[in-house]
């Protein structure tokens, strides 16, 4: 704790001296703070400030409820004002036209630096997220069976036709000639098997097995097989086993909640991946359209969007959680060995602590290998919807959506569109179940963030964020490794005089704390 708050003073010194402003009364305020409520100031109070200047800068001007918690003084909140009124007018709060890129940079830092220490969570926090998960599969539920229209569906199908028919129908090609090839990730599984271990599972499903025969999945060849084809255990649906929802370390505020697939699932699910990733990357428009491992051409877009103020970015919440099963089967219905084979390498119940076992609505929890693709081309669609509907059109061919690259992209629940058609945009996600983030999406003003950067008027204003705890020692490995790295993304950023400290620090614990450049194997 007291590091942290050593942390906090060091950077708003620095910040202060560049801003030319003083931070000795902000200093107080975090200490008494601090004091009064612990680590949550910084974790979660601080954090809330920060997404409210965010707001303000997207509206303009600061509304008299925009900090809730901080005391006033005038027309701006006293906590950070020699910050502030760098930024707004400090009578009345309107944005001023030429707003000082520095303090706006500087009460980022300053209040969001902690907002994604992991930490564990409360008992009662993570009761909450649990049963929260629980309530967005209702509501997925809820969604298609009472909002839902026959012609919502019939639109939906037949521009996703449009979007991947063409993708779609050489994978559905490859998964019917078993031309696809699966491999283990490195993550954990609901059966608990790691490592090399994962290769001797001796379990299938009987519908896997309806789409990929054992002996050319889970066997090396013929003898292999016949040598080992008593030891198989083929699980009929009811006695599957549920994917095992769990939380992991978010923010202490709120923890994130994954899902953890059994072996056999993980393992078929990953087969599917490199082939649709590949088709969509190697395609002329999808690729420009659709992002799953380079995060640059969406923060490009952002900005460019805060440049020009033609370009909105939106983020969704629980994004994963609300794409429902029924929606992916009406993308793929034209397809039926494809449709055979997501239907096959998707877990149909979940084990919730507080719940037991529950069925699924929705597509695929995070930690399915196939949800960060499938969510994504399921948003695309969503988008374009939205857009073709603000320009009273009907998109009809590829040709036509391809003038829309540049425009519109997709990183998994990151969303680039047109500020024109961004009432239409979020009309559509939201009526097929999504739910867009407002704190977080940007379209009136000059602020924009998309994939971990974020800009105002052009320029980078990104903060740097602490990851962990202080280390007491350097047994602590992963702490030393996370302050090392803090340390160095604060020297790139120009806190010189925090990054000294950091260094006296590191220069204590370590026996060796070397200077090299970056590209030094060191």
């Amino acid at each position: 704790m007291k590091s942290l708050m050593l942390l906090w003073n060091k950077m708003a010194i620095d910040l202060a001296i560049r801003c030319h402003t003083s931070a000795t009364m902000d200093m107080k305020t975090v200490q008494a703070r601090c004091k009064h409520e612990g680590l949550s100031f910084l974790t979660i109070a601080l954090p809330s400030f920060g997404k409210a200047f965010q707001k303000c800068l997207d509206d303009g001007s600061v509304a008299p409820n925009s900090f809730q918690g901080f005391s006033w003084r005038a027309g701006l909140p006293e906590f950070l004002q020699g910050f502030l009124e760098l930024v707004f007018d400090r009578n009345t709060g309107v944005l001023l036209d030429d707003p000082d890129i520095e303090a706006i940079y500087a009460v980022r830092q300053l209040t969001l630096t902690f907002s994604k220490v992991l930490l564990p969570s409360t008992s009662a926090r993570e009761q909450a997220a649990m049963n929260g998960y629980v309530e967005c599969e209702q509501e997925v539920r809820w969604n298609d069976d009472m909002v839902m229209e026959p012609s919502d569906y019939a639109e939906f199908r037949r521009l996703s036709s449009i979007l991947y028919r063409s993708i779609f129908s050489r994978l559905d090609y490859k998964i019917y000639n078993e031309e696809v090839v699966p491999k283990h990730g490195p993550g954990a599984t609901a059966d608990k098997l790691r490592g090399n271990a994962k290769y001797l599972q001796r379990s299938w499903t009987d519908r896997l097995e309806e789409v990929f025969h054992v002996g050319n999945f889970l066997f090396p060849n013929v003898r292999y097989f016949n040598e080992h084809y008593d030891e198989l255990t083929f699980l009929e649906p009811g006695d599957e086993l549920p994917v095992k929802v769990i939380s992991v370390p978010k923010t202490q505020k709120t923890p994130r909640i994954i899902a953890i697939e059994p072996t056999a699932m993980q393992y078929a699910q990953q087969s599917i991946l490199e082939a649709l990733v590949g088709e969509i990357e190697g395609h002329s428009v999808l690729g420009s359209l659709l992002g799953f491992a380079d995060q640059g051409p969406n923060q490009a877009l952002a900005r460019k969007g805060s440049i020009a103020g033609t370009l909105a970015t939106l983020d969704l919440s629980e994004a994963s959680d609300r794409v429902s099963w029924k929606l992916v089967q009406e993308m793929v219905s034209p397809w039926p060995h494809l449709l055979r084979a997501l239907d096959a390498t998707r877990s149909r119940t979940a084990s919730v602590p507080g719940h037991g076992v529950i069925p699924l609505a929705k597509y695929a929890s995070m930690g399915s290998a196939l949800c960060f693709p499938i969510e994504a081309m399921v948003f695309l669609t969503l988008v374009l919807m939205g857009v073709q509907q603000s320009l009273n059109t009907r998109f009809s061919s590829e040709r036509d959506i391809s003038r829309f690259t540049g425009l519109v992209r997709i990183y998994g629940d990151d969303i680039i569109c047109p500020v024109d058609s961004v009432d239409s945009v979020i009309y559509h996600l939201e009526r097929f179940g999504a739910r867009v983030g407002m704190a977080k999406s940007f379209w009136t003003g000059k602020f924009r963030e998309s994939c971990g950067k974020e800009y105002y008027d052009g320029y980078d204003v990104s903060y740097v964020k602490i990851r962990r705890l202080f280390p007491r020692s350097r047994k602590d490995v992963p702490e030393v490794i996370s302050l090392v790295s803090l340390r160095n993304q604060l020297y790139k950023a120009g806190l010189w005089g925090t990054t000294k400290w950091l260094d006296s620090i590191l220069e204590r614990m370590l026996k060796h704390f070397p200077y090299v450049l970056e590209t030094s194997s060191v």
